[in-house]
């Protein structure tokens, strides 16, 4: 499958939106590793936005900056993507079940499904076209971008992939260790026109061959499933051509190849 990248977007440790970050994932300029601080939502009403978990708002901010040049944020068909959902909010259902009272705030509740992330950005750009909230363990990002990219093929209309997840608290966090939050989107699109490169995607049926980090930052990856991103992130902010292997399952992974436009 193909599609052009027209857009991307980037927040986590040292990483703070992608005008800031490109340089470090080019490798011109140095990473530290930093807190990785979600902005405010801009594009949610004042009563979403008190309401949105740390988790929304990192999806939410790395889908509002890959789409920040576009006149319509309603046009795009969505893929949301997350190895772990808001694992914040169901640690904090689970504590609240096991009081006396069992009481559960409809805050948490409502942002406790796996498409929470998805429901506020329809509803803060207004859109009714087709949206997918994917789970995948340590391969949601793979996932998401098969999901993302066979929409692309099939329909023909431009897909916002956004991939994020957040470090879960203790007890669920000594069972699924996230380390650090991290979030990114892409915008991809069905013709070349204002893209910053070509993706090729092709499912091989065996287990991805282990990576080698190159630094500090490639170990990132490892910490959090959206991060898995990383290879692609830092091909196309080096502007260079590239074959990446994503691990998808267990016994199967996707080749992605860039080339710059």
């Amino acid at each position: 499958m193909k599609a052009f990248l027209g857009a991307v977007s980037v927040f986590g440790p040292g990483l703070a939106g992608w005008a800031a970050s490109r340089p470090i994932l080019a490798g011109s300029a140095p990473w530290a590793m930093a807190e990785a601080l979600p902005p405010a939502p801009a594009i949610l009403a004042p009563g979403d936005r008190r309401r949105a978990s740390a988790t929304v708002r990192f999806a939410l901010a790395a889908a509002s900056e890959a789409t920040e040049a576009e006149p319509d944020r309603a046009v795009f068909e969505t893929v949301f993507a997350s190895g772990n959902g808001d694992g914040a909010v169901i640690g904090g259902i689970l504590d609240a079940l096991h009081e006396p009272e069992g009481v559960v705030s409809p805050t948490l509740f409502h942002n406790s499904v796996h498409n929470a992330a998805a429901g506020y950005w329809h509803i803060a750009v207004g859109s009714t076209m087709p949206s997918v909230s994917l789970g995948g363990h340590d391969g949601a990002f793979a996932a998401g971008l098969l999901a993302a990219m066979g929409a692309v093929a099939t329909r023909g209309r431009p897909v916002l992939l956004v991939a994020y997840d957040t470090p879960m608290a203790a007890p669920l966090s000594g069972l699924r260790t996230t380390a650090l939050p991290f979030a990114c989107a892409c915008l991809l699109r069905p013709t070349a026109e204002a893209s910053e490169a070509l993706l090729e995607l092709r499912y091989v049926a065996e287990a991805a061959p282990d990576p080698v980090p190159a630094d500090a930052l490639d170990a990132l990856a490892p910490a959090n499933p959206a991060a898995r991103a990383l290879p692609l992130l830092r091909a196309l902010a080096a502007r260079r051509a590239a074959q990446i292997h994503l691990p998808l399952l267990p016994d199967a992974h996707l080749e992605l190849r860039v080339t710059p436009c």
